[in-house]
């Protein structure tokens, strides 16, 4: 007999919902000023919180950014996924799984940049961190699947190239000679990388 789930208590309930202000509170702040440009304090008054409490939930505007945008790579990797499955051409499945991330990543230029500092240079033990570094590798996993699906590419290969691309597409981003460049110019920039990695 499956057992019932269990309640949410009055305090997890509580925690969850502060979570969500202070992410809501942090992405308007970040989206509409820049991340150097907020404070901890403005993200706590638009929460509704302490600052005290702002840092029970994380230590650094850093990891602030780490959750906001993480949840929005989340999202950007499902539909990647999503728009890839029926795309039999290896580098145009691989592009469709690139497109919303890049996209993401750039809405906030500044805000996209830092982020990849912070995955590069933050703490791998702080959990929004790890979230972020997790989140690189199911980008790579995805990417390796789709190569898969072309014989030439053994499991190995594909995980390699899969590791490569990544590192293509973090430098594309994060470069700050690209930093004027539109999504599409970048997109075109990791394509023609891609395809000289890829057999004709």
């Amino acid at each position: 007999m499956a057992l019932a789930p269990q309640p949410v208590g009055r305090r997890e309930r509580n925690k969850q919902d502060k979570l969500e202000r202070i992410t809501a509170a942090a992405g308007e702040l970040f989206a509409k000023h820049g991340v150097d440009d907020v404070t901890t304090q403005q993200i706590a008054d638009k929460a509704d919180i302490g600052t005290g409490t702002l840092f029970l939930y994380a230590k650094t505007k850093g990891e602030l950014l780490l959750l906001v945008q993480n949840s929005s790579y989340v999202n950007a990797l499902v539909e990647g996924r999503a728009a890839a499955e029926g795309i039999s051409d290896p580098l145009d499945a691989v592009m469709a799984i690139i497109r919303p991330v890049v996209e993401c990543n750039r809405v906030q230029i500044d805000n996209g940049r830092t982020y990849l500092r912070e995955i590069v240079f933050g703490d791998p033990e702080e959990p929004y961190h790890r979230d972020a570094l997790s989140l690189s590798l199911q980008t790579e996993e995805a990417i390796a699947t789709v190569l898969q699906r072309d014989d030439r590419f053994s499991p190995g290969d594909a995980a390699t190239l899969a590791h490569i691309v990544s590192a293509i597409m973090f430098l594309s981003m994060a470069a700050t000679i690209y930093i004027d460049r539109s999504v599409d110019e970048i997109l075109d920039d990791v394509r023609g990388q891609i395809r000289v990695l890829l057999p004709q």
